[in-house]
């Protein structure tokens, strides 16, 4: 067989990213047909729309942490900073600014975290772990400070418009008075996500800084000998992830309509798991947000399927323990191959 019909041949093979993905969409698929084998409730309109809210936050969350994680990076303090993000607009929003441009300096406020890891990180050398803890602890230690670690409400129901309200609603007046929920409608978070993960798709894919961000993670050095602008790069990848953890505290401090200086703990290791689950590769280089979505679907079908079954929130955190490790496992079997 010559060359060219080899190099013909391959190019129609499953790479190892795309065996991974193809993977995580099964696994998503097997779990959804398990948990509706064993509750009738849980393949209905209602619980599907459900799972798409409780996900909407992780998803976002995701699709910054995947570009972070392609560079050969991490990011930390994505939790901590969705929590800062929300404390700012729920501060602004006493002061008297309106509900939008409160929620947009919010996510402002996420974007200048992300931007000052990135600083630290390509400015004064420091590890992405330990540059992005610091800011983890910073960004959680003025939350607090600023509310005196209480919650801010009443804040209007216009707060809650974003994380409450749906797309296609129909709801009907009854005799006695009181509305019935016909359809309950898109959730805007789920809404949102969508928009958010085909342009996250589309920067990674079709733009330049895409290829920048994949050449960094592939290759630092070889890419800062092809032109490739590296500093910049990851500090645009780190800028992303914070105003997209900005966004995700939008949306799920508007579904409380409350300010909780305390949200967000343990978030930030959901997006690394739903990154990893998805095939974004620990090592840098490989990752998509497609296969981000379906990892962030995969820890939300299962905490809301177990949650049904009557499963403890501690036994929850083994089992997607587990299902990390063997997600990172086969990410190692594909590196060493």
């Amino acid at each position: 067989m010559s060359d060219t019909e080899l190099k013909a041949k391959l190019r129609f093979l499953p790479t190892g990213s795309a065996l991974h993905k193809l993977s995580a969409l099964i696994t998503l698929l097997l779990l959804i047909l398990a948990f509706s084998i064993m509750s009738s409730a849980f393949f209905s309109v209602n619980n599907g729309l459900t799972v798409l809210l409780q996900t909407s936050v992780i998803g976002l969350l995701a699709i910054g942490m995947t570009m972070v994680i392609i560079t050969g990076g991490i990011d930390l303090s994505v939790g901590s900073v969705l929590a800062l993000s929300g404390v700012v607009t729920g501060l602004l929003m006493k002061a008297g600014l309106p509900v939008m441009p409160a929620m947009a300096l919010g996510v402002v406020t996420g974007g200048v975290c992300g931007f000052l890891n990135g600083l630290v990180i390509t400015k004064m050398r420091i590890t992405p772990f330990v540059a992005t803890l610091g800011m983890m602890m910073i960004a959680r230690g003025v939350a607090l400070q600023l509310t005196g670690a209480a919650p801010i409400s009443r804040l209007g129901e216009t707060f809650g418009w974003l994380g409450n309200g749906a797309l296609f609603r129909v709801v009907e007046m009854q005799a006695n008075g009181f509305p019935k929920v016909i359809f309950p409608g898109i959730p805007y978070p789920a809404i949102l996500l969508l928009i958010m993960a085909l342009f996250g798709a589309y920067l990674l894919q079709r733009r330049q800084i895409g290829r920048h961000i994949f050449s960094v993670g592939s290759n630092e050095e070889a890419a800062r000998l092809s032109g490739v602008n590296v500093d910049r790069t990851k500090i645009w990848a780190y800028t992303a992830s914070g105003a997209l953890a900005g966004l995700s505290g939008m949306v799920l401090m508007s579904r409380l309509v409350t300010v909780q200086p305390n949200e967000g703990v343990m978030y930030e290791l959901d997006a690394i798991a739903a990154s990893v689950i998805g095939g974004a590769s620990l090592m840098g280089g490989v990752g998509s947000v497609s296969g981000s979505m379906i990892g962030a679907f995969i820890i939300g079908v299962l905490r809301n399927g177990l949650n049904m079954a009557g499963t403890s929130a501690f036994i929850q955190q083994v089992i997607i323990g587990v299902v990390v490790i063997g997600a990172v496992y086969l990410d190692q079997i594909r590196n060493r191959k």
